[in-house]
C-alpha cells in the first residue's frame, strides 16, 4: 500500500467507508495481476512457438545440407551473405541440394527470386534412391519466370504449383528480380502450397482425384513418384535462383 493511500483510509474509517474502500482497491490490485499474468503467459507462448523453427542455413552456413547425389562436397550452391546461389547448371546437372535431416510433417517458409527466364524447384518428401532424378521421387513447388520463359507453360508448370500435377489458383508472383515468400505445409496427405500470403494450391496424395491426375500427366510411368511419407526438403539447381530465410518447424 501506498503511504498516501493509508493516510486517506485512516482518515475515512471513523464511518466504515475506508474499509470499502480497502476492499475495493484489493479487488483492483488483483484484477490487474491477473493481467500481468495473462500477458506472460501469452510472451511465453510466442516464445515457444519461435523456438520450434529451425534455421536451415544455421545463420550462414551448409552444414544442415548435402547433394542428392553421391558428391562429398557441395557443388553447384554458394552462400553469400545469408543467401544460397544456385549456378544454373541444369535439370540433370546431377547438382541439387537436399537436407541431411527427414522431415515428415512440417512446415517450411523461405524466400526466393529468379532471374529472367530461369527456373528451380522446391521439393519435399525427398528419398535418396540412387536411381531416379530428384523430380521423380518428390512433389515440387515450382520455381520460374512465368512470363518470361522461352516456351508456353502449361497451367501446372506454372509458379506456386505442384509441376506437373496441380496448377495454382490466384498466384501472384513479384517481378523477376524481386523476392518472393513461399510456405509448404504439409500434414500427410494433406499438403498446401503458399506464395506471397495467399494459399494457391490444395490437394491430397494419394486421393481419386490426385491418382487421376498421375495417371493422366507426367508421372504416369513413374512407380515411385511421391509414394514416401516423410524425406528430405530438396532446392534444384536448373536454373539462376536465389534463396534465402529458410527455416522449417515439424508439425
Amino acid at each position: 500500500m501506498f503511504p498516501y493511500i493509508e493516510v486517506a483510509l485512516y482518515y475515512l474509517d471513523m464511518n466504515g467507508l475506508g474499509r470499502l474502500l480497502f476492499l475495493l482497491l484489493g479487488c483492483c490490485v488483483m484484477v490487474g495481476c491477473t493481467r500481468s499474468t495473462a500477458g506472460t503467459a501469452s510472451d511465453t507462448m510466442t516464445s515457444t512457438a519461435e523456438e520450434d523453427w529451425v534455421d536451415l542455413l544455421d545463420g550462414g552456413t551448409l552444414d544442415q545440407w548435402e547433394m542428392y547425389g553421391d558428391q562429398d562436397t557441395i557443388i553447384g550452391w554458394q552462400l553469400i551473405d545469408g543467401e544460397l546461389h544456385a549456378s544454373g547448371a541444369g535439370w540433370d546437372a546431377e547438382q541439387d541440394l537436399v537436407t541431411r535431416a527427414d522431415y515428415g510433417n512440417f512446415e517450411l517458409a523461405l524466400e526466393w527470386k529468379l532471374d529472367s527466364a530461369n527456373s528451380s524447384g522446391i521439393f519435399y518428401h525427398v528419398p535418396k534412391d540412387g536411381v531416379h532424378q530428384i523430380y521423380e521421387l518428390a512433389p515440387e513447388y515450382q520455381v520460374i519466370d512465368d512470363t518470361g520463359w522461352p516456351s508456353e507453360l502449361e497451367p501446372n508448370q506454372l509458379t506456386a504449383g505442384n509441376y506437373a500435377m496441380h496448377a495454382p489458383t490466384g498466384a501472384a508472383p513479384q517481378p523477376v528480380g524481386q523476392w518472393n515468400t513461399t510456405r509448404i505445409l504439409v500434414r500427410h496427405p494433406q499438403v498446401e502450397h503458399w506464395l506471397n500470403g495467399t494459399k494457391v494450391v490444395e490437394y491430397e496424395i494419394g486421393s481419386a482425384d490426385w491418382q487421376a491426375r498421375k495417371a493422366s500427366g507426367k508421372w504416369a510411368d513413374v512407380a515411385a513418384y511421391a509414394t514416401a511419407d516423410a524425406g528430405r526438403i530438396g532446392l534444384q539447381n536448373a536454373g539462376k535462383v536465389v534463396y534465402r530465410n529458410i527455416s522449417i518447424r515439424e508439425l
